[in-house]
């Protein structure tokens, strides 16, 4: 009996990481700022409907535009803009899946590397990271200080998926 509500609570765990929406901080520990390498960053998660981007930075010195590809591939926002965020901290649900293109149209940003696009797939389809490199990478922005990357948990998934360990541990 202890082994099937083990399994039981294995089962919810990963129904509850599939259900549970990210909040992604746009460049993780560095933020929406000149010297972070975007492309990278996108990379590195899977985005789903749902799901939120932060874009943290100073007002006044970034901003967001959310444009289509080829605004995004010129750098040029006098066409294609379909919204913009001036706030300095932006939030913005991904509320379809297709893809999302963003730059920050301060001058010269964009075309120094402030600028990604990300792929966002329906909350129930199953995100697997792309094994071969998305056309066009652009190419990282010059180093900035260099420091140790520290992960940070955003959003609740990791705090969901402790739940069922600590009904575990009441069995």
């Amino acid at each position: 009996m202890r082994e099937a509500k083990i399994f039981l609570l294995f089962l919810i765990m990963v129904f509850l990481k599939g259900a549970v929406s990210e909040v992604h901080t746009v460049g993780d520990e560095l933020e929406w700022n000149t010297g972070a390498n975007f492309g990278s960053w996108s990379q590195k998660y899977n985005f789903s409907v749902g799901d939120t981007l932060v874009f943290k930075y100073v007002k006044g010195q970034h901003n967001v535009y959310e444009v289509i590809e080829a605004t995004y591939r010129s750098c040029n926002a006098s066409t294609g803009v379909l919204a913009t965020y001036e706030s300095g901290n932006d939030q913005i649900e991904l509320k379809k899946a297709k893809k999302y293109w963003f730059i920050c149209n301060i001058a010269g940003h964009c075309l120094g590397g402030m600028r990604f696009f990300i792929d966002v797939k329906e909350a129930n389809s199953t995100n697997t990271r792309p094994t071969t490199p998305q056309s066009e990478p652009i190419p990282p922005p010059p180093p900035a200080n260099s420091c140790a990357a520290i992960y940070v948990f955003d959003g609740w998934s990791f705090w969901v998926s402790l739940v069922p360990f600590g009904v575990l541990l009441q069995l």
